[in-house]
């Protein structure tokens, strides 16, 4: 047996011994090492390259119009990037080869940046990466803002990044970017989303998300021969595509005719609101919200629509005299509206302040009963007869206000809404902006010392037109998914009747006289019956004060058509400075255009309507091409003779009155001068006059009607 030597066994252990411990040593070095001085890298490689799952985001669904059409939609965008620690940049002579054709094409698809400062950037984060080593800059941006796909997809064809990625070191980021097909139209409703995320912030966008937005997938990653290979756990659920109210073609109509006004020289506004609404279930077909910005455009920026509210002005007199009918305070009979009201030289005081009719310089209306003061709009009668009536008990005039849904909380599902503020009588409270006085009910009447937005009024204006049921303002039809109906948004009834029956019919009587005999006459149409109501008020400016030496006015017309059988309430209201300012003159010429318009697609002519017994239906034939004339006077089987018309000069005017727009633009153009269109129609008058010498490049305006 072998004898065990501890002298030389012994050492040999001590230097295994010490040769492990300085190992461990090292081990727990680098450990720690690492855990401090290199955390935030090794963090960022294990964020970026070894999560085991992946959030998978779903696409969002579309907004749609009620008749199917897209107005918004999600499509992919991306973000750019050179990550300088790839394969390609060991060898510095593939990128010096490559580096000079690659900015040529980066400038070609992005011209704002010469190929020289593409070069440039692009060597800034490689000379990082080179002298910073593996915390030097990757991800460096090639272009700094997000490209479509197809501009992707050029990028990616370029020398150099058309190899893997991970020779070239091209790599993007994804995101879901929001388009509106129709630019600005109903922008407000609609909503939008964050720039640098899928969030919404307001409009439908917001109140629908969890519809929109649907649920996101999980997708495991595994390295596999130091690639990664994504393994679906659960597959992400799109969202649902929202079928709204509106309707595209109406909606164009209220934002052309509002902008059309509040462009003109003698308004020049700075807000407007338009609000198109059908009146059997409460359907909102076109909401418009233009504010003017401080390089004078007109843009959506806010929805004032649902949460601009202000004083209301003499749209508000109709909500009055509907209360007095229902409480039977003017007889016994509803329909009863033959008190007199003495008016008398159009200033009365009341309670130790003048109350004034707009004609009081002309002498006022003198004697007149209850359905006349409101056909004119008078103060006078308006106040007259609430105060007399409700001065000794203003709490039933304020509850009654609220009973006819002049004040009612619609509960918009849209973020912003401002529920009416009506206040009720207080005399004990310190605050100044709440207290009742003598003065309050007289002005309330008529429309002051309350705030309400455009859409409760319109609201309480398509009651009336229903007979008396007030629908809830809807703006989302349907949910769908797939082509499947996943939800339904049905019409909603707030009142079942705001007023009696009576009460509803006179008032429905009297609103049609308001165009058709009173201040509202520019809103009627020859074609059918209008009913409604005309406001101005002079309104706080952005201080809160009424005498900053600035008068400004809020115009409004609120009212339906057709009047004998209501399909649509409309109210149009502008906000400008200085006169003139009339709400039937301005606002009322905005619902005409509207009411027209929207109803153009229901009248039916027949050409027998056009001419008497006696006449003979002949077109008539403008200037223009005889030869083209003659060829579709020859298929209609119409007698004529179209003669060739003298040739005008060309330096010389044409006289294009009574042509299409088409034509005359046409006609004007060819002559090399700079054309502009107001109106809609022939061409009633040009500003540049016929038979005048054409001086190229000047500018000549068509009005058309």
């Amino acid at each position: 047996m072998s004898r065990f030597r501890q002298d030389q066994v012994i050492p040999r252990y001590m230097v295994i011994a010490i040769v492990l411990t300085l190992i461990g040593i090292a081990v727990i070095g680098k450990a720690f090492y690492i855990m401090t001085a290199k955390k935030q890298y090794w963090t960022e490689v294990a964020d970026r390259l070894k999560r085991d799952s992946v959030s998978v985001k779903p696409t969002r669904g579309n907004i749609l119009s009620c008749d199917g059409q897209l107005m918004a939609t999600s499509i992919p965008e991306y973000k750019i990037y050179m990550d300088f620690q790839a394969a390609a940049f060991e060898d510095d002579s593939l990128w010096l080869d490559k580096v000079d054709s690659l900015c040529e094409g980066l400038h070609k698809i992005f011209p704002q940046r010469t190929a020289a400062e593409f070069k440039a950037h692009l060597e800034e984060g490689r000379t990082k990466q080179l002298r910073n080593g593996s915390t030097g800059a990757r991800w460096w941006n090639i272009w700094p803002r997000r490209i479509d796909y197809n501009t992707y997809c050029e990028v990616k064809q370029l020398p150099f990044l058309n190899m893997p990625r991970y020779k070239s070191g091209f790599t993007h980021e994804e995101f879901n970017s929001r388009r509106f097909p129709f630019g600005s139209a109903a922008r407000r409703l609609i909503g939008g989303l964050y720039g640098a995320k899928d969030s919404a912030y307001y409009g439908l966008e917001l109140s629908y998300d969890s519809i929109l937005r649907g649920t996101p997938g999980i997708t495991g990653r595994r390295k596999i021969l130091n690639k990664y290979m994504n393994i679906p756990v659960k597959l992400p659920e799109d969202g649902c595509d929202l079928v709204t109210t509106i309707d595209v073609n109406m909606q164009d109509l209220a934002e052309r005719s509002l902008l059309d006004m509040l462009k003109r020289p003698d308004v020049n506004g700075e807000m407007g609101v338009a609000i198109l609404m059908e009146v059997e279930t409460g359907d909102v077909k076109a909401m418009v919200n233009m504010i003017r910005n401080e390089e004078g455009n007109y843009i959506e920026a806010v929805n004032s629509a649902i949460s601009y509210r202000c004083e209301p002005g003499s749209v508000f007199k109709t909500a009055s005299f509907l209360v007095a009918l229902d409480d039977g305070v003017l007889g016994k009979n509803p329909a009863d509206t033959s008190y007199v009201i003495h008016t008398g030289c159009g200033i009365m005081e009341m309670h130790g302040r003048p109350m004034k009719d707009h004609n009081w310089r002309r002498g006022g209306y003198g004697d007149i009963n209850v359905a006349r003061a409101l056909e004119v709009s008078s103060n006078i009668g308006v106040s007259y007869v609430i105060d007399k009536f409700y001065g000794s008990d203003p709490t039933r005039y304020v509850k009654g206000l609220y009973r006819v849904g002049i004040g009612e909380d619609l509960k918009l599902p849209l973020q912003g809404y401002q529920k009416p503020n009506i206040r009720m009588p207080d005399t004990k409270t310190t605050d100044r902006s709440k207290y009742w006085s003598k003065t309050t009910l007289p002005w309330m009447s008529i429309g002051y010392e309350t705030q309400i937005a455009p859409i409760n009024t319109v609201t309480f204006y398509n009651a009336i037109a229903n007979n008396g049921k007030m629908m809830r303002p809807r703006f989302v039809k349907k949910a769908m998914k797939n082509g499947e109906t996943i939800a339904e948004f049905p019409p909603q009834v707030i009142k079942q009747r705001i007023a009696k029956k009576e009460a509803i019919s006179t008032m429905q009587t009297i609103l049609e006289h308001v165009v058709s005999q009173g201040l509202g006459k520019k809103a009627g149409s020859k074609w059918f019956k209008v009913a409604g109501k005309t406001g101005t008020a002079q309104v706080a400016d952005q201080y809160g004060g009424y005498h900053s030496g600035i008068t400004r006015y809020w115009l409004s017309f609120a009212g339906y058509f057709p009047a004998d059988n209501p399909r649509y309430t409309c109210i149009v209201c502008i906000k400008k400075s200085g006169l003139p300012a009339s709400g039937g003159g301005m606002s009322g010429v905005v619902f005409h255009n509207i009411a027209e318009g929207v109803m153009a697609r229901y009248l039916k002519f027949r050409v027998d309507d056009a001419h008497d017994e006696q006449s003979v239906a002949i077109p008539d034939v403008k200037n223009g091409s005889a030869k083209d004339a003659n060829f579709v006077l020859d298929h209609l089987q119409v007698d004529k003779h179209v003669a060739a018309p003298a040739e005008y000069d060309k330096g010389i005017t044409p006289d294009v009155t009574g042509m299409g727009a088409k034509d005359a633009v046409y006609l004007l153009e060819s002559r090399g001068l700079k054309v502009k269109l107001q109106g809609r129609g022939r061409v009633k008058r040009q500003s540049y006059p016929a038979g005048k010498q054409v001086m190229k490049g000047c500018e000549c305006l068509l009005y058309l009607e």
